[in-house]
């Protein structure tokens, strides 16, 4: 295994400089979130991801999970580190300190996220899904149920759940039939399965806290007749403590691909009776509350995405600079590590590169958040909120794309050796795969992207965010540097225009050629997204040199890294805008009986 290496450098660099760190501390609620303090927070979160998650990674991959008597045993050492997570408080750091968290802002707690899942992902989606639900019960619980759930969920005493899909319905959750039944006591009874449940049964907390889709007897058909419930695996006594059993059933843990040490279950409710629930919000408009918890989980897996990018790129890394083969080609010399070798150093590079470019993007967004929901200013909140909501399924969707290829390229680089299991890389590759298919495929998202976010508001959004990243092209032009940077990300630029004029243009009467071109069209705003951030990055590089301050060598590299990325995927956008236009027209011709 390789020693991982926080990189608090590049993090604390993009938070304070690009994400505006210190203007949201200077936010009502956020002004203990300090460059120091963050950078103390960090500081340790490293050698907890380090110390505690990295060596049981391994160990989760080749133990996995296993059912025994409707209990899931997670693999040796799960439990005491989940116990060592929640007493350090690293669950609830974002968390309201009215429920017991830390109230910091989610600029602070994203890189820590970062850490931990880039050194054990089947691992942290446990202590993840707490924070998931805890947006959940904040917007729709009653006092009375904040009171009794959240402070358990919150400290990560009771682990937490999201239940949406089912055998029979896939992400078709207008064919839900989990049906919740009323009792006199106002508690319901539910009965149904539901799969895919990570975490949904497993020995490391006292008790779980299911958020499960249902349907009310006299629910609507489709997903306006969706209701939620709080559903636990205990049900509690007076004390608010768990006691009796729920009607609740673990009869699968699925084999996967990866993320061995995660249990992924199939429940069963209700069959003895049916299992007790309680609404949470109103009744058949349970899917807008999940969607809440949703969100903060899309989020979440952007990140998950660049923090396993980030992890296979140190192991090539560190392959590259001491596996010691061949004759390179350029000087004709030998014994020198691959590192030397052009192709070798053009696949680490643009590992680096890649992972700058989601890192810049997903933290730059965290600061949004903050901004949104702290800033006294509504018209400049409801601007980061509405930049949230378009670009939410571009962190989820292409960063999780990306962080899947970052993994294949450090495969590549290790060669033969990375393809056997001796060197622990093939896991990433393994463990980032689900990434982008869990919390909506890159296909939803992309549709997504397209019907609730570009058509629906005939491009508003989207044109608001292109005038800011022309505003930054215009800084690049002022730096001699920095202008030829100006001119790529313009011409970027023109493609993305290109192909939202056409999108626009088709509208929902040609909707299927729209939805022909989805995915291609969020990797062009994902690619237009990454290199703005870049030329951000960019920018605060040259600030810095121009001021004489900083690391000289480190500041250069960034200009020459995001100049990498723009030349090297950036370029791909006008490639995308193509087939956004053109592929949707071919495609329908194409008759599927001739497949």
């Amino acid at each position: 295994m390789v020693d991982y290496t926080p990189p608090l450098r590049d993090m604390q660099f993009i938070m304070n400089e690009l994400a505006g760190l210190s203007e949201i501390s200077q936010l009502p609620g956020c002004d203990e979130a300090t460059p120091e303090m963050a950078a103390a927070i960090l500081e340790e979160a490293g050698k907890f991801a380090g110390e505690v998650l990295a060596p049981l990674n391994q160990v989760g991959d080749q133990q996995g999970c296993r059912l025994e008597d409707g209990v899931v045993h997670t693999p040796d050492g799960w439990p005491e580190a989940y116990e060592q997570f929640c007493e350090l408080g690293w669950i609830s750091l974002a968390a309201p300190t009215a429920f017991g968290g830390q109230g910091l802002p989610t600029l602070v707690s994203t890189p820590t996220w970062e850490m931990w899942f880039s050194n054990n992902l089947a691992f942290t989606m446990l202590p993840h899904l707490n924070i998931s639900q805890t947006k959940a019960l904040l917007i729709a619980a009653s006092e009375e149920q904040k009171q009794t759930w959240l402070h358990k969920v919150v400290s990560g005493e009771w682990g937490s759940t999201m239940n949406l899909t089912e055998p029979q319905a896939g992400s078709d959750l207008a064919a839900t039939r989990t049906k919740a039944e009323p009792q006199a006591d106002g508690s319901y009874k539910l009965f149904g399965q539901k799969i895919y449940i990570s975490y949904g049964e497993h020995d490391i907390t006292p008790n779980i806290v299911h958020l499960v889709l249902a349907r009310l007897p006299d629910a609507p058909a489709g997903v306006k007749g969706l209701s939620l419930f709080i559903v636990p695996k205990y049900l509690l006594d007076a004390a608010g403590e768990p006691a009796e059993q729920n009607d609740i059933r673990c009869i699968a843990i699925e084999r996967k691909m990866g993320i061995h040490g995660s249990p992924t279950c199939a429940l069963s409710y209700g069959d003895n009776g049916g299992a007790t629930g309680y609404l949470l919000g109103e009744a058949n408009r349970g899917l807008e509350t999940m969607f809440v918890m949703m969100n903060e989980a899309r989020f979440g897996v952007g990140v998950q995405g660049m923090a396993l990018a980030e992890r296979a790129y140190q192991y090539a890394l560190d392959y590259a600079q001491t596996r010691v083969q061949g004759r390179n080609a350029v000087t004709g010399t030998t014994g020198q590590p691959i590192l030397t070798h052009p192709d070798v150093k053009r696949q680490v590079i643009g590992m680096r590169a890649r992972v700058m470019a989601m890192r810049t993007l997903l933290y730059t967004a965290a600061g949004w958040f903050d901004t949104a929901q702290h800033h006294p200013e509504k018209a400049i909140a409801a601007k980061h909120q509405r930049y949230i909501d378009l670009l939410m399924p571009v962190a989820k969707g292409w960063c999780t794309e990306v962080g899947n290829e970052v993994c294949d390229d450090a495969i590549q680089v290790f060669g033969g050796m990375g393809f056997v299991e001796e060197t622990g890389i093939a896991q990433y590759f393994r463990d980032a795969r689900i990434t982008t298919i869990y919390e909506g495929t890159t296909g939803i998202q992309a549709n997504d992207l397209i019907g609730r976010k570009l058509l629906r508001e005939n491009g508003a959004t989207l044109l608001e965010l292109m005038d800011d990243i022309r505003a930054t092209a215009s800084l690049l032009e002022q730096r001699d540097t920095l202008s030829d940077l100006a001119q790529r990300l313009n011409s970027q630029l023109d493609a993305l225009q290109t192909a939202t004029d056409w999108l626009l243009a088709q509208g929902k009467d040609g909707m299927a050629q729209v939805l022909a071109g989805a995915v291609p069209f969020l990797y062009l705003l994902g690619t237009v997204a990454g290199s703005w951030q870049m030329c951000r990055l960019a920018l605060a590089a040259n600030k810095q040199l121009t001021n004489g301050e900083g690391d000289t060598v480190y500041l250069h590299n960034l200009q020459q890294l995001a100049r990498f990325f723009l030349i090297t995927y950036g370029s791909q956008a006008t490639g995308y805008a193509t087939t956004v236009c053109e592929s949707g027209e071919v495609l329908l011709a194409m008759d599927t009986e001739a497949l």
